[in-house]
């Protein structure tokens, strides 16, 4: 993603409109329960296979392990190969992997998160580190190993609704002065969706979910997108106690796979980690060699998966 559209967005200070602390907030009884440590472990598991950077062995070994899970879990799976071109001319054969659950109930939602790895750690602190690759403990991986986790309950405890796991390619080889230049497997699959005309209620993306002070603001895009929805969602997250990591307060714009979802008619929100106070917007550790698997807390993902679930699980 490119970096935040901080000023046109009417940033404000998370003191300014927040929910109450999650001491403050009476739990919600949950309709099935997030396994933190199990989405931790899948999260490990990409991590083990080294940084998803296309073109690697590790890119591979962890694209056909994510379709192994979607085929343990999902009613059906789709392995979408998504021809695209770099902006520095690199031709990638990134792939898409979609599972679905209750593929023909007609009332769908749409999950999101992308699997690969940057390239290069470009604001790494260590200028002699830039040219590493990114681990993407939290930028992907977090992400990934939520969803996976939501499908192993959802095989388990089908919801009222189908839903659609999107993992999508090639996000994060992109430059700072183009904005095509990412998320280029959901540009592809926007282009060519796994099923004709599909057109679910809603879509929601994950970012950067799983740092232990992680910190969800109301994304600008997906308040301009989807206001109704995001409100839901910090409501529901409010309401099981973790206000703490959602902030009822509007900061940024970030130009992620749900912009480009949403331009194609669907309309998609973005839960991802944004700081006020730091020089980029993101996670301190965004874009360099320090997004390892020890800056990923179980807490937060539990958070996360949890406020789904209690969504989810309450549609009809």
């Amino acid at each position: 993603m490119i970096a935040l559209g901080i000023a046109s967005c009417g940033a404000r200070s998370a003191s300014s409109g927040e929910a109450s602390s999650s001491t403050e907030a009476a739990p919600q009884l949950a309709v099935a329960d997030f396994n933190a440590d199990s989405a931790f472990a899948f999260v490990k598991r990409q991590c083990d296979f080294g940084a998803r950077v296309p073109l690697t062995p590790a890119h591979a070994q962890c694209g056909d392990w994510i379709e192994a899970q979607l085929q343990r879990f999902c009613d059906k799976v789709v392995a979408q190969k998504a021809p695209v071109t770099t902006f520095d001319g690199k031709q990638l054969d990134a792939t898409n992997y979609i599972g679905s659950i209750q593929p023909d109930a007609k009332k769908r939602i749409l999950l999101v998160a992308h699997w690969d790895c940057r390239p290069w750690a470009d604001a790494d602190p260590d200028e002699n580190k830039r040219q590493q690759a990114v681990m993407g403990a939290n930028d992907g991986a977090s992400g990934v190993g939520v969803l996976l986790e939501l499908a192993r309950i959802m095989h388990e405890k089908k919801p009222a609704v189908g839903v659609d796991f999107l993992f999508v390619d090639a996000e994060d080889w992109g430059t700072s002065d183009d904005e095509l230049s990412w998320a280029l497997g959901t540009q592809y699959w926007v282009q060519h969706p796994h099923v004709p005309n599909y057109q679910p209620m809603f879509g929601i993306l994950l970012d950067m979910v799983g740092a232990p002070d992680a910190q969800f603001y109301q994304e600008g895009f997906s308040m301009q997108s989807a206001p109704d929805l995001v409100e839901q969602i910090w409501t529901i997250a409010a309401d099981a106690g973790y206000s703490n990591h959602f902030k009822s307060v509007t900061f940024g714009a970030a130009t992620d796979d749900h912009v480009f979802i949403s331009r194609s008619g669907i309309p998609c929100i973005d839960i991802i980690d944004m700081r006020p106070n730091s020089d980029n917007g993101f996670y301190p550790h965004w874009h360099t060699t320090g997004d390892t698997i020890d800056k990923i807390s179980p807490a937060t993902l539990k958070a996360v998966g949890q406020s789904l679930i209690n969504l989810i699980y309450g549609l009809q």
